[in-house]
């Protein structure tokens, strides 16, 4: 089996006369954490936007486990995305739907599972990340933490092999963020799942990520790749450096 779960070639994004990428090219290994991180206005979310399939590139290539995503029939597309699963910047969950009904509505499109067999997952999922108990609890009644981990739940719903994350983080206090963080990690050491995170947060940064890509806007791409020791210590790219020292 290829230890490249994701293989990006010359990707470039371009809306209108702005290009936001180009020619970016990265690789993903099976079950690591990469973390893709930058400035405001850099193209995290926009590339994250085309691994997920919710946009498609100006150009270039997108394998996932050696599959053209961009080429594929609706059909492969299909099998294709139930490998993912995508936690949303706001959690994403349905106000109207209790977090049982949540994480049914994703079963109910992509399985053949009876309610019972559907309700047996959700008690499953919603267990994994703390939440036993809070089945038919509203997400209006539960906390910011606990949306993200009822959202965390949705999104390992069918047992994807890669799970994306765009600012998890966000608007949780640093303590309910480090405890998201443990979770992330529990997760992929315990299922092998390919996690992708979009972050600003330097302390998940550091705490979660096992390879790293900066973007930055001035290159229309990648300026550095590798582990958060060694682009911390990255003196010679002073962007780079102050990013990960938090110098400004």
């Amino acid at each position: 089996m290829n230890n490249k779960i994701i293989r990006v070639n010359n990707l470039t994004v371009r809306y209108g006369s702005l290009e936001v990428l180009k020619n970016v090219s990265f690789e993903i290994n099976r079950g690591e954490i990469f973390v893709i991180v930058g400035g405001s206005g850099c193209g995290k979310s926009t590339l994250l936007r085309q691994l997920i399939g919710l946009e498609v590139p100006s150009s270039g290539d997108i394998f996932i486990d050696d599959v053209d995503f961009l080429a594929v029939d609706k059909k492969s597309r299909k099998e294709i995305l139930r490998k993912f699963g995508v936690l949303f910047q706001s959690g994403g969950l349905f106000a109207s739907m209790t977090l049982a009904e949540n994480i049914k509505l994703v079963l109910g499109e992509y399985t053949d599972l009876n309610d019972e067999e559907m309700n047996e997952v959700v008690d499953i999922k919603l267990a994994s990340v703390g939440l036993s108990g809070f089945r038919e609890y509203y997400p209006a009644e539960i906390s910011g933490g606990m949306k993200k981990r009822a959202a965390l739940a949705r999104a390992m719903a069918l047992d994807p092999d890669i799970l994306f994350f765009d600012e998890p983080s966000s608007g949780l206090d640093p303590l309910t963020s480090a405890s998201l963080d443990k979770l992330i990690n529990e997760i992929n050491k315990i299922f092998g799942t390919t996690m992708i995170i979009v972050t600003h947060d330097l302390a998940s940064i550091k705490t979660i990520s096992q390879r790293i890509i900066m973007l930055d806007k001035s290159v229309r791409g990648i300026l550095a790749e590798g582990t958060p020791q060694y682009l911390t210590g990255l003196k010679d790219k002073p962007n780079v450096y102050n990013f990960f020292n938090r110098i400004s």
